[in-house]
């Protein structure tokens, strides 16, 4: 069983289809692409598996059990985070701390003990403070353990708003054009830390526009063109369709 399975899946706004009757699978521990032209439906897509809409009609499935309507709330504790297009980083907090708010679910939110400061809460802050510059790490961001969000650059910040979501231990994680407005040495690293990523057991759904790294990176890719699945496969497999050469790839393949 695919641990996502999207079928049928439709939303209508007013008189516009956003996405019409797209169904596919995501297997565990792969990375998985969304491509298309602007307005092809992807990012709506994710916001119709996140929780963000409520889809029209169809289903969405996280281990055979239907989760379509959930909230994002919801969905993060059942092992779902994404990133966004725009930066979502609180630049009045420091970057560690970023990464903390992302580990929320896990922490004991009883404000009687928070008030209190119980020992048994100041180890578990502890903890995630450790958990977090460990994150960091992770995603490349050794140097800015001990600093503030607000004088990071971009690049930084880009990589600060996955280890944030990682914080909350997902089993897949959607990005939204993490490479988006960086330049050519911070897209490989952003694609070296998506590999790694998936090879730690974490599923990566892609939204991304470089298609050199979408074709490095990719097990399996959709392409969307207004709203719906144009073609579904591998890279070579997609790169070899006439239709989406005609609609999308044009000179890359």
């Amino acid at each position: 069983m695919a641990l996502l399975e999207v079928n049928d899946l439709s939303i209508q706004f007013g008189n516009v289809k956003a996405v019409q009757h797209v169904s596919f699978s995501v297997d565990a521990g792969i990375v998985y692409s969304v491509i298309g032209p602007n307005g092809a439906g992807k990012t709506t897509l994710f916001n119709l598996i996140t929780g963000i809409y409520t889809p029209t009609s169809g289903t969405i499935a996280l281990d055979g059990k239907e989760i379509q309507g959930c909230t994002p709330n919801v969905l993060a504790e059942r092992g779902i985070a994404r990133t966004f297009q725009n930066l979502q980083v609180w630049m009045n907090m420091s970057a560690i701390e970023n990464v903390m708010v992302g580990a929320h679910l896990r922490l004991d939110r009883s404000l009687f003990k928070a008030m209190l400061r119980l020992p048994e809460l100041r180890r578990r802050d502890k903890q995630l403070r450790e958990d977090s510059a460990e994150l960091m790490r992770f995603v490349g961001l050794d140097d800015y353990i001990h600093s503030r969000a607000d004088s990071m650059p971009y690049g930084a910040l880009k990589r600060l708003e996955i280890a944030r979501a990682l914080a909350m231990k997902p089993r897949i994680i959607f990005l939204d054009e993490p490479a988006a407005g960086l330049n050519p040495k911070e897209t490989q690293n952003v694609g070296g830390l998506v590999r790694k990523i998936a090879e730690s057991g974490v599923t990566v759904v892609l939204v991304e526009h470089d298609m050199k790294m979408v074709m490095n990176l990719s097990d399996r890719i959709l392409v969307l063109d207004y709203g719906k699945r144009l073609a579904e496969g591998t890279g070579a497999e997609v790169r070899q369709s006439p239709e989406v050469i005609a609609a999308y790839l044009g000179g890359y393949a």
